[in-house]
């Protein structure tokens, strides 16, 4: 027996005489401890990411950000904070996972394209429609995706846009979306229309162009476009969608600093709510509006 090793059992042997606990040598030797792991990446352990103790930007508190105005149906009323709206109720959903109930919540206004730019991040997490994307993660961090997107095309109803059956319909139109959006990426890489694309720093701008025929059509997320049609511009209808990647599905993600350390631990949140339906119910409580439209082939 090694000497190291002679001394330990020595040590042990005569701590379990003067107590009494054990019997023999055996029953008192430490046993190597597993700590288990949450459901979200490699790595994430329950104390690293124990409820309401995280490494945040403030303590005690969760930081979200997202831009403003902040859209139907994502959030309501401009108000990120009740809770209402998809986006809302899942930054909550989130929070409550993490251990930090609705008053430990603190929103941020942080612009849609200063989300994923590169630096540092004042917010602990950023919900705002940001689809996961290879580029993006070069400046960023993402959780695992809490949406599954489609994107659509909305057309005033007079537009020659409107009677599009497949994307190559699309190719002589004058179309817009907003800067810096995979909406914006789907015109240029999918269609590639004949005219340049406009592009506008908000949705209320490419709104505002198609009302006034400014373009023909304008490419948003699916329930975004049905909102469109629903509440805000009547007159215009939900041309089709386009058709998914079944190899790389875009899906929206929660934005966190490149070196967070909080990232598995979101990702394990947002896993759990897929899990047990929470996201599912969600989507169909705020998003039940947005109803299937005619794939563009």
């Amino acid at each position: 027996m090694h000497l190291a090793n002679r001394s330990l059992v020595t040590t042990v042997t005569a701590a379990c005489s003067a107590v009494v606990l054990c019997a023999a040598l055996t029953g008192c030797a430490p046993q190597a401890e597993e700590k288990p792991k949450t459901s979200g990446q490699a790595g994430a352990t329950t104390e690293a990411c124990a409820p309401g103790g995280l490494a945040t930007e403030v303590e005690g508190k969760l930081t979200v950000g997202t831009d403003k105005p902040a859209y139907a149906p994502w959030f309501s009323d401009d108000e990120p904070s009740n809770g209402k709206g998809f986006e809302s109720a899942v930054a909550y959903a989130v929070a409550k996972r993490l251990g930090y109930g609705r008053d430990a919540v603190v929103w941020q206004h942080t612009p849609f394209n200063s989300a994923f730019a590169p630096g540092a991040k004042k917010f602990d997490f950023d919900i705002n429609q940001v689809s996961i994307s290879e580029s993006r993660k070069k400046a960023v961090a993402f959780s695992s995706g809490y949406y599954d997107v489609r994107q659509a095309v909305v057309a005033l109803k007079s537009s020659k846009a409107a009677g599009a059956k497949s994307v190559a319909d699309l190719k002589d139109v004058k179309l817009g979306a907003q800067v810096g959006t995979t909406s914006l990426e789907f015109i240029n890489e999918l269609v590639k229309p004949d005219t340049r694309p406009a592009v506008y720093q908000r949705n209320d701008f490419a709104k505002s162009a198609l009302k006034t025929g400014q373009v023909d059509a304008i490419v948003v997320d699916l329930p975004t476009a049905f909102y469109i049609t629903g509440a805000e511009v009547p007159e215009a209808k939900v041309v089709g969608q386009f058709p998914d990647s079944a190899e790389n599905p875009e899906q929206f993600g929660l934005v966190l600093d490149k070196e967070s350390t909080l990232t598995s631990c979101v990702s394990g949140a947002v896993d759990a709510l897929r899990k047990d339906g929470t996201l599912a119910a969600l989507e169909k409580e705020w998003l039940s509006d947005a109803v299937d439209a005619p794939v563009l082939k």
